[in-house]
């Protein structure tokens, strides 16, 4: 039976060197861009929650890191068009780790979701 992570940081050390990093710069990039949030385990993944709902998950994986979900760029063409490369199976935003993850789109993604969902990014 898989593990069952008790919070955040307990989700992040799991992981390899590697993926580690970059998960940790995730969640380091959504903080500077929604400094209130607050972070929960939520579908034994990590999550970041304006008050008590989780408006961004992100994940790691052998191959990949993941953030769920992709936010409605339908009023934003540019992000629409940035989002089109990583953009992943029901509503999944995936980045190779064979490649730079694009932090400052990471950084897009979790203002438009806090925005979405009645928060406000700096």
């Amino acid at each position: 039976m898989a593990t069952k992570h008790t919070s955040v940081e307990d989700y992040l050390a799991s992981f390899p060197d590697d993926v580690r990093t970059v998960l940790e710069e995730i969640r380091r990039r959504v903080l500077v861009v929604v400094p209130d949030a607050g972070e929960r385990i939520s579908y034994d993944i990590a999550g970041m929650t304006l008050g008590d709902k989780v408006f961004l998950h992100f994940a790691g994986w052998k191959k990949h890191v993941s953030i769920y979900p992709v936010p409605d760029a339908a009023g934003d063409p540019d992000l629409a068009e940035a989002l089109t490369p990583y953009a992943g199976a029901r509503g999944t935003l995936k980045f190779p780790l064979a490649q730079p993850v694009p932090y400052d789109l990471v950084e897009r993604v979790a203002g438009a979701l806090a925005v979405q969902r009645g928060g406000r990014p700096t």
